[in-house]
């Protein structure tokens, strides 16, 4: 049950005065649903409205006059209204491109009245287009002198946002303090409800910025509030018994086989992972590395050693290419132990699927790889004991959950290709236990990168030609599938059209509209040999594995992110040849671009470029935040507060161990605390 003194911040937004059912719903799509979402609603801006004479006004900047309504001289029908008002010697014309019904009547001439506004000069005289306040002078403080700008809409301006928030601070009770009083005393932090009242009042920029003391004061508790649910989700998983696994001999015999050894990287991920499967607990782990770390092969270890426990394992991926490159892979050793294995996909048909579903709920197939289609109804598991899943982000909670409910206690394994920051890793992935692989298989070919202006088009083509009739292959990369009028970036099938001409070889095409019975045939020919050059879109990002494959030129480069360049590049040098990766951009080249582009060039180093590409995003688009699962933040900025999460993380813990050693009236507040972010509906309450 939610504590009673939070009921006013979850009530309806309809319980503030001034919205009714027209605003409602625009308020609800905008800002939230209940008096919390206002509250915590932060400004993005602040307009200082100092009160000057007219002799002493700035052009260009936003004051506020004392004047006396002058006169309203006569202005053509359609042209605007204009109002004459003065302050001794010095005029002011106010103007209203509409006009406004009654304004003589509320002004009238004579009439002292505070206006504000941004002023200008027209012929010159001072002149304000558009006053934003208009007022009696008795009523001076209608005009704020430091007024907060919120995010508006076309359907919801910002003055409309501030008055309704100021109704839901005053409808918020003062919370019990959760912290220490020497803690706050430490970071010389107010309490919550100040540092919510000082947020909502700026008076200046600074106070904008996300290391004011009321910000960092409401970002730590935001972050504490996460970290509490994460970490105790991973605490109910850690006391959720699961099947003791601890069997390697076939693992053993898999690795004798192969032509290479693991990386020290690997042997301790899969230390980790063998560590979990015999601890009697749910594992939740996080293999994260760079591109071509090795990362499936770690995967398939730990799913062998269930199967030689006769149990089952799942490898789910989010495209039916990476699907069943996992499964054509693992399919030559498997075999080679005599483990039963099969692929599920939305593809399976009729008596085939069925003969499929049936292998599986028997228990004779000990091993599935799939797509979203290992989850649907009819998918039976008779012991799925180990799940992996390839691109956690791709797939929703309540998909991952489905899952897990095809067996008991199942235990847990994700692998994500993208090296993201630690501080990112803690705030998606603080309930997992994180495995980190930071080296590359040997034999890896290092990539040579370079940035090359498309003016030089015709070179790269020439030197392309040389590389094929050479016997090597190549990615052609653009950002569209198709032409359009409205756009200017390169389209993949027009590039098409033009390399078969100009090379005068057939040249593979794929995109994401295609059938994937069409995709996978040209993949298939393409890692075959029979096609020499794939110009492709972004849809080869993750997952594409052709050895023989040695070039890769990304046309519009600078149109592309750190990380999916970075993805794209490690198409290429995962054979013997050396490869190379060509990075092509129009000029002018801004700041950021040259950056970027420059840095891929310098550095292979996955976790390297991460950081810088967080650092150059900034805040508003962190690694794709929305794309990738991270939380809805309203108070943390990631890029910030690095150090506030880490030390959320660690008193999260900490509290959790003391639990009931706390005082009581600590640990009601730290509750209070919990729902009034409600991550315990959000993270902790979904037990995946």
């Amino acid at each position: 049950m939610r504590p009673e003194i939070l009921f006013p911040y979850y009530a309806a937004v309809t319980t503030i005065k001034g919205v009714g059912p027209k605003l409602a719903p625009i308020l609800a799509q905008h800002v939230g649903t209940h008096v919390r979402d206002l509250a915590f609603f932060l400004p993005s801006g602040v307009i200082k409205r100092p009160l000057v004479p007219l002799n002493g006004a700035r052009i260009g900047e936003v004051q506020t006059v004392a004047v006396t309504i002058g006169g309203y001289p006569p202005s053509p029908p359609k042209g605007p209204q204009r109002i004459d008002t003065f302050d001794g010697n010095n005029r002011l014309t106010l103007v209203y491109f509409h006009r406004i019904r009654g304004f003589e009547n509320q002004h009238p001439v004579g009439a002292r009245r505070l206006i504000s506004g941004k002023l200008e000069s027209f012929n010159g005289y001072l002149q304000m287009p558009h006053p934003d306040y208009i007022v009696e002078e008795g009523r001076a403080d209608e005009i704020p002198v430091c007024e907060p700008v919120y995010p508006a809409t076309l359907d919801l301006g910002s003055r409309t946002i501030r008055k309704l928030v100021q109704g839901a601070l005053a409808a918020t009770p003062i919370l019990p303090e959760w912290h220490d009083k020497a803690f706050i005393d430490k970071h010389l932090w107010p309490s919550f409800h100040e540092a919510l009242a000082a947020a909502h009042s700026p008076l200046s920029e600074l106070d904008l910025d996300a290391d004011a003391k009321p910000r960092q004061r409401l970002a730590y508790d935001e972050a504490l509030a996460h970290q509490l649910a994460l970490k105790a989700r991973k605490q109910y998983r850690q006391n959720t018994p699961s099947r003791v696994i601890d069997r390697h001999d076939w693992a053993d015999q898999a690795l004798a086989t192969l032509p290479f050894g693991l990386t020290g990287a690997q042997v301790r991920a899969l230390a980790d992972i063998r560590s979990d499967l015999r601890s009697g607990h749910r594992m939740n782990r996080l293999i994260q590395g760079d591109v071509g770390a090795g990362k499936t092969l770690v995967a398939l270890l730990a799913m062998i050693d269930v199967a030689e426990d006769g149990l089952q394992s799942v490898l789910m991926a989010p495209t039916e290419i990476l699907a069943r490159q996992h499964f054509e892979k693992s399919l030559p050793i498997l075999e080679a132990l005599g483990i039963s294995c099969t692929i599920m996909t939305g593809r399976d048909k009729g008596k085939e699927r069925e003969r499929k579903r049936a292998s599986v709920a028997s228990g004779e197939v000990r091993m599935v790889f799939g797509t979203h289609a290992v989850f649907q109804e009819g998918v039976d598991f008779k012991n799925l004991q180990l799940a992996v899943i390839d691109e956690q982000h791709r797939f929703g909670v309540g998909q991952r959950q489905k899952l897990f409910s095809k067996g008991e206690a199942v235990h847990y394994l994700s692998m994500s290709a993208t090296p993201i920051p630690r501080t990112l890793a803690l705030t998606q992935y603080g309930e997992a236990d994180l495995s980190i692989l930071d080296e590359k298989p040997a034999g890896r070919q290092p990539i040579h990168t370079a940035v090359v202006p498309r003016a030089r088009l015709a070179d790269v083509m020439q030197r392309l030609k040389a590389a094929l009739d050479d016997g090597q292959q190549a990615y052609w990369i653009c950002p569209l599938v198709e032409d359009t009028a409205e756009s200017d970036l390169i389209a993949a099938e027009k590039r098409h059209e033009e390399l078969q001409e100009a090379l005068g070889i057939e040249i593979g095409l794929v995109h994401g509209r295609m059938p994937s019975e069409t995709k996978d045939s040209v993949i298939t020919r393409f890692a075959a040999g029979e096609l020499r050059v794939l110009c492709a879109t972004t849809v080869v990002e993750v997952g594409f594995d052709v050895p023989t494959a040695s070039i890769i030129i990304i046309e519009q480069a600078e149109r592309f992110g750190l990380a999916q360049l970075h993805q794209l590049r490690g198409r290429v040098g995962r054979g013997a040849a050396k490869s190379a990766c060509i990075l092509l951009y129009d000029v002018p080249l801004s700041k950021g671009a040259k950056a970027r582009l420059e840095l891929l060039r310098d550095t292979e180093d996955g976790f390297k470029i991460a950081e810088m590409d967080w650092q150059l995003r900034g805040e508003g688009d962190i690694l794709g935040a929305k794309q990738s699962g991270f939380p809805d933040y309203r108070f943390v900025d990631p890029t910030r507060h690095t150090a506030l999460i880490a030390t959320a993380a660690r008193d999260a813990v900490y509290i959790l161990q003391q639990g009931d050693a706390l005082p009581e009236p600590r640990r009601k507040a730290i509750e209070v605390l919990k729902q009034l972010f409600d991550w315990r509906a959000d993270i902790a309450d979904k037990q995946d």
